[in-house]
């Protein structure tokens, strides 16, 4: 009898041990929203009650929302390594149903979200929130903001139709003045940028690395690796037809490769 206890205990511990997630193995979803509403207003939008349907799946899949600073810090081994099964959740272009709707979200299952923002629309378009709403955002303690450039240009058209020296000041400005703008308007401080449209090539790297910026994030239909770098991370902009089963395999990393392509406003 004690030599049959002695075995379980062993295969029980064993067990436990294959199945414990080593950093190696780890691998992070970064979930991209663009904007919420009551309807599917343009291919961006995720209606109100399915982002909170994913907020739902990722609780009772036993799912973590971490920081993205989080998962930065830890690919620096600036931080140790983020519990199985962690997702981080991020928006671009600070539209402001992230104030209306996703802030009280954000507050009911204190979740929390990175924005990434272009300062050229805060307080000036019609679509986008305000300072004193991104503010308030800061305030719940939930939203950290980046940036996502001055005013969301597509630099692989921007290249083609300027001279070389024109092209390098306007990449220049876009990054350095967003981060100043951000850290001035906000207090906070700025080393993280989203690609606008996901566009990036080895300059332009190099001119963020220059501009201060610590990572840069792109969009990939794939989950951040431990061996990734951290300038060029990737990032599954979701759709409202990720729902159910499709919301399943993104967090899963079993959904087809590919690009996205994006629309300019």
């Amino acid at each position: 009898m004690r030599l049959f206890l002695l075995l379980l205990l062993l295969t029980v511990c064993t067990g436990s041990a294959v199945a414990q997630t080593t950093p190696q193995q780890i691998r992070v979803p970064i979930l991209l929203y663009h904007r919420l509403g009551p309807t599917v207003a343009d291919s961006m939008t995720i209606t109100t009650p399915l982002f909170e349907s994913h907020l739902i799946y990722l609780r009772e899949h036993g799912y973590t929302v971490i920081p993205l600073r989080q998962l930065v810090d830890w690919l620096r081994k600036k931080a140790p390594a983020p519990p199985p099964k962690s997702v981080v959740i991020v928006e671009d272009d600070a539209h402001r149903t992230v104030y209306t709707d996703m802030l009280p979200l954000a507050k009911k299952y204190r979740i929390p979200v990175t924005v990434f923002v272009y300062p050229s629309a805060i307080s000036n378009a019609t679509y986008a929130m305000t300072w004193d709403q991104l503010r308030q955002l800061r305030k719940s303690g939930l939203f950290d903001i980046q940036s996502h450039s001055y005013w969301h240009p597509n630099f692989k058209q921007e290249r083609r139709k300027l001279k070389l020296g024109d092209y390098e000041k306007l990449v220049d400005m876009q990054l350095r003045k967003s981060r100043a703008k951000l850290e001035k308007e906000l207090g906070v401080p700025v080393d993280m940028l989203a690609w606008p449209f996901g566009i990036y090539d080895d300059y332009l790297l190099t001119r963020a690395r220059a501009a201060g910026y610590g990572s840069t994030f792109t969009i990939e239909r794939r989950h951040v690796r431990p061996e990734d770098s951290v300038m060029k991370l990737p990032r599954y902009l979701l759709t409202n037809g990720d729902q159910g089963e499709a919301f399943g395999r993104i967090l899963g990393g079993t959904v087809p490769k590919g690009e996205y392509k994006i629309r300019p406003y």
